[in-house]
């Protein structure tokens, strides 16, 4: 299998999944080099959660094959368990039992003995700034807390690969910084992470390289950099003063209707574009009350490929 080998943390190859009719993930390939981040970016069902589930043991998929940590995902299912940690959508942590508490049982869980369990949970309450918390009961966290309590937990048994799984949703800006500073800490110490989210930003910042991933199929590959170069160098955004008239230049200029009252283009030839399109709304007598060129983001990708934004 093409990226099977020891410098390769994560490989799947043609990984499929249904649920009755309904198609997941349509025979998915992907590789992810040790000690480096993949982002699967993707609206909700796109299909990223249900790789996440298959590489993590969790699913077994229909068909195809799969690698972690040099494991068969099929055959091997203790072996990637052991060697992964996994923190999703909603922190798994007992609120009954205090921060610590809750580390030391993940320890005894995974077999790491009394006094190991209770050094890894001094150590982790210390790297997520909850050592003020630790003898809290989880009840009393709040949403950020959690969510950084529930990413030491996955990482108790300091395992080599890390899948999150949407870690940041619906924490607040603050919170979503401070988390994103820990999982760069977490790489530069060699951990290798598959991230799913929608948060463009954060696939900008913290993915060495990023599949986007469109109704359980691959629709484009590449670093941030070249997803962005793959559509244009420059957007070029018109506003207009209402739907209506936004609607009729979107007709005119062979486009789209971004946000309502906005038509934007992506063009790898700004200048001109600019001043093309706006001689063709000239002679169709619209005016934009606005006009702005910028650079493109992972936003304008994700529009461009999957014909919709992202949701958060």
């Amino acid at each position: 299998m093409t990226g099977d080998s020891p410098a390769t943390a994560i490989v799947a190859e043609e990984l499929r999944r249904t649920f009755g009719d309904v198609v997941a993930v349509d025979n998915i390939s992907l590789a992810v080099p040790r000690g480096t981040v993949l982002g699967l970016l993707g609206v909700n069902g796109a299909g990223k959660t249900t790789m996440v589930r298959m590489l993590a043991t969790v699913l077994k998929p229909d068909s195809g094959r799969a690698m972690v940590h040099g494991f068969d995902v099929i055959k091997q299912p203790q072996d990637v368990r052991r060697s992964i940690g996994l923190a999703g959508q909603n922190a798994a942590v007992d609120e009954n039992l205090t921060g610590r508490e809750n580390l030391e049982l993940v320890g005894r869980l995974s077999h790491l003995g009394k006094s190991k369990s209770r050094e890894r949970a001094t150590a982790l309450l210390d790297q997520f700034g909850l050592v003020d918390a630790g003898n809290r009961t989880v009840r009393t966290y709040s949403g950020g807390m959690r969510r950084r309590l529930d990413l030491g937990a996955a990482l108790v048994a300091q395992p080599p690969v890390l899948f999150l799984d949407e870690p940041t949703s619906g924490l607040d800006p603050a919170s979503r910084l401070d988390l994103w500073g820990v999982i760069e800490s977490l790489v530069s110490d060699g951990t290798t992470v598959l991230l799913t989210t929608q948060y463009l930003e954060e696939a900008d910042r913290l993915a060495d390289n990023i599949v986007v991933i469109d109704k359980g199929l691959i629709a484009a590959e590449g670093t941030a950099k070249q997803l962005k170069g793959q559509i244009g160098d420059t957007v070029i955004e018109f506003e207009f003063a209402n739907p209506s008239v936004a609607a009729s230049a979107a007709t005119t200029l062979g486009s789209t209707v971004a946000a309502g009252t906005v038509v934007r283009l992506v063009m790898s030839n700004g200048p001109a574009t600019l001043r093309d399109a706006m001689n063709q709304l000239a002679a169709a007598d619209i005016a934009p009350s606005h006009v702005a060129l910028r650079e493109p983001t992972l936003d304008d990708v994700f529009l461009t490929l999957t014909g919709s934004g992202a949701t958060k």
